[in-house]
Order: structure tokens, then sequence, then C-alpha cells
């Protein structure tokens, strides 16, 4: 039973050799792959997914060629045992390192929540500080407003209502730009 013979294919379009380039830097290495990856822009990428951790096999839940204790063991006994014993050395390793990996990443988080803790201690005491000298600053123009009004006579009560406005627009344009500039953070020559 013959199969009848198909009409035959075209010839399918030949690509053109690449010219074999070697990359002398990591740079052109870079732009080779890059240059491959849009000769054909509709090809999909594959993005390789982050690999699993190593991690040992779980020992047996039921042992079933457990090894007698007469004498008499066969000649391949050893080097089961032997697989096993060095099965079972990796585990505790891999337990051993995956417990320091643990410890240390319980200690950078500590170590991130005291630097937070300081770095918040610092940002109060400094918000505190600039309390303290915009209360000083308002409090010295109360009081320079309050000598201004006791030195005034008291038949120029109009030109000084009016004047006491202007000092207060002039106060509240001058708290509006201490809220925008903060002292600097740090001092140089220090």
């Amino acid at each position: 039973n013959m199969a009848a013979p198909s009409a035959p294919r075209p010839p399918r379009p030949r690509k053109e050799p690449q010219p074999l380039v070697i990359p002398r830097s990591a740079a052109e290495e870079q732009r080779l792959r890059l240059e491959r990856l849009m000769r054909n822009p509709e090809k999909t990428v594959p993005i390789p997914e982050k690999l699993n951790e190593w991690a040992p096999r779980p020992p047996p839940e039921f042992v079933r060629d457990v090894m007698g204790s007469s004498a008499g063991a066969g000649s391949g006994e050893f080097h089961v045992y032997r697989h096993l014993r060095r099965r079972e050395y990796q585990r505790q390793d891999f337990m051993d390192a995956m417990a320091e990996k643990q410890r240390l990443d319980e200690e950078f988080q500590k170590k991130l929540e005291r630097n937070k803790m300081i770095a918040e201690e610092q940002t109060a005491k400094r918000r505190r500080k600039r309390q303290k000298l915009k209360e000083k600053k308002l409090q010295a123009k109360k009081n320079k407003l309050e000598q201004k009004k006791q030195e005034k006579e008291p038949g120029q009560s109009q030109e000084q209502g009016s004047s006491e406005e202007d000092d207060e627009e002039d106060s509240k344009e001058e708290e509006e730009k201490e809220d925008d500039a903060e002292e600097p953070s740090f001092v140089m020559g220090r």
C-alpha cells in the first residue's frame, strides 16, 4: 500500500547566513542579543522564571531496606549505607544553612527597625526644635508690636490700626516662608 504522492511543497525561503561575530565586551554582547531579538519583533521572548532554591529530598517515611545487624553483609551494603549517610549529611547541612539564613534575616529586620526608630527620633527632635524657633519668632513679633503700641500716642489709633494690619500681613507672609524652608539636617565642618 503506497500512499499517493502529495503535491510538491514550495521551497522554504532560506535564511541569510548570519556572519559569526565574537563579542569583545559585555556591551557588544548585549547589542548582538538585542539585534537578534529585534530581527523578528512579533516573536515572543522567553523570560526565564526564577529557579527555586535547591532543597534536599525529605527523609523517607518508611525505610524498607533496613540493614541487619548480623554479620555477613553483602558487598553492596556499604555503598547503600554510604549514599544514605551522604544524603542525610547533606540534609543536615541544608537545615543548618537555612537556620543561619533565617537568623541573619531576623537580625537584618531588627537592625532596620532600630535604624527607623533612630531616624524617627531625630526627625521628632528636629521638628520640636523648628517649632520652638517658630514660636520664639512669633513671640518676638508680638512683643515688638506691643512695644510699638505702647510707644505710640493714643491719638494716632487709626494710623496704628492700619499699620497693625500691614504688620499682620507681613508676619503671615514670613510664617509661610518659614513653613516652606526647613533648617538643613546637617551642618558642614563638624
